[in-house]
């Protein structure tokens, strides 16, 4: 009886991770710093990839509602209404510092 056999399957729209080489020897200071310094971005930048999304997906459901009619009290629909133009414009700006940010 065999075991599984395992595949290797290439991430797609992901960027490369450094993996650290053991052979090199150990890690200096100053390069485990850069390379903490260096995961802390990738997490902070997914972290705002997500929330832009998350404001996408609001900004949806913010439209279902202001168009729900008379379901809906008018107060909450024209609020759902103001938001479901807004959230995409903020997604938008999350977006724009993000890539503004990583070019630096």
């Amino acid at each position: 009886m065999s075991g599984p056999h395992l595949t290797v399957v290439p991430d797609k729209g992901v960027d490369p991770v450094e993996v650290y080489n053991f052979s090199r020897g150990p890690e200096t200071t100053t390069q485990r710093v850069r390379r903490l310094q260096d995961e802390a971005r990738m997490l902070a930048r997914e972290q705002v990839e997500a929330m832009a999304r998350d404001l996408e997906d609001l900004a949806q459901r913010a439209r279902e509602i202001a168009e729900g009619g008379e379901a809906y009290a008018v107060g909450i629909r024209e609020m759902a209404s103001r938001l479901a133009s807004d959230l995409p414009q903020k997604a938008q700006s999350l977006k724009a510092i993000l890539e503004r940010s990583s070019k630096g």
